[in-house]
């Protein structure tokens, strides 16, 4: 009885699992790289490539465990003023962290949509904390006007440390250009004049308190800024955002007043 003849894979099947193979390798090493302390080896792949491969889409962060483990809720809420029919009116806040939280609880496969609010608040919040108390007065107010970023940013360092300034102002343009895009999608691009955000966080309760019935949640920290000028960054989409923003938003709250 003659052996049965092993069939042999199509050449285009072979070839993907090859090519396959050789993309799981690279990620596995890639991620290696990313994660594992600094050293000479990363040096093999040069320039910039490692980071854009890694960020966005496959960044990661290990401080869910010790020795510095995530200890508090960061969240931003927007509004704006915005014109209609010749007259200006103030709209009220819009929780963007409960909006994006809302795609990924409960989700096996959550979008990476969800996580931006939190992001944009957290990287803010820690470049406003390392401001002087002068800083964060002026910060306090209101810039919306022509030219108002330079004229901002200006005002700031009249008092100091410019570079604790430079990385504020950074961060703030990526939070104004995520504010701005709540903006438009809540409210329309045509409409909307200024924006303002306010971002907080609140820490959790601490670890030795946690069998206390009484024990609370420690008040907010708040970042106080004022009404800003609309910013719109290369790259950004307001149709996708607002598509995606504003679909859940009237999921979670049918009935919510978001005027």
């Amino acid at each position: 009885m003659a052996e049965p003849q092993l069939k042999r894979r199509p050449l285009v099947v072979r070839g993907a699992l090859a090519a396959a193979t050789l993309f799981v390798a690279w990620h596995i090493f890639a991620s290696f790289l990313w994660i594992a302390p600094y050293s000479p080896l990363r040096e093999v792949i040069p320039g910039n490539a490692l980071t854009n491969y890694m960020i966005p889409m496959f960044g990661q962060s290990w401080s869910v465990f010790a020795p510095e483990p995530i200890n508090g809720d960061y969240r931003i809420q927007v509004r704006a003023v915005v014109e209609e029919d010749g007259t200006e009116r103030e709209t009220e806040w819009v929780d963007a962290t409960e909006v994006e939280l809302s795609m990924i609880q409960y989700n096996l496969f959550p979008p990476r949509a969800g996580i931006g609010a939190v992001e944009v608040a957290s990287q803010l919040k820690g470049s406003f904390d390392k401001l002087t108390a002068d800083h964060k007065v002026i910060a306090g107010l209101n810039y919306f006007e022509d030219g108002w970023d330079d004229r901002l940013a200006e005002k700031m360092k009249s008092y100091g440390n410019p570079e604790l300034v430079d990385a504020f102002v950074e961060k703030e343009q990526q939070t104004l250009a995520y504010a701005t895009q709540v903006a438009y999608a809540m409210w329309g691009e045509d409409n909307v004049v200024r924006v303002q955000y306010h971002v907080t966080r609140q820490n959790v309760i601490p670890f030795g308190e946690r069998h206390n019935p009484e024990a609370v949640r420690p008040g907010l920290q708040n970042v106080d800024t004022g009404w800003r000028g609309t910013v719109v960054l290369p790259g950004q989409s307001t149709k996708a955002f607002s598509d995606v923003f504003k679909k859940q938003h009237d999921k979670i709250m049918p009935n919510g007043d978001a005027s």
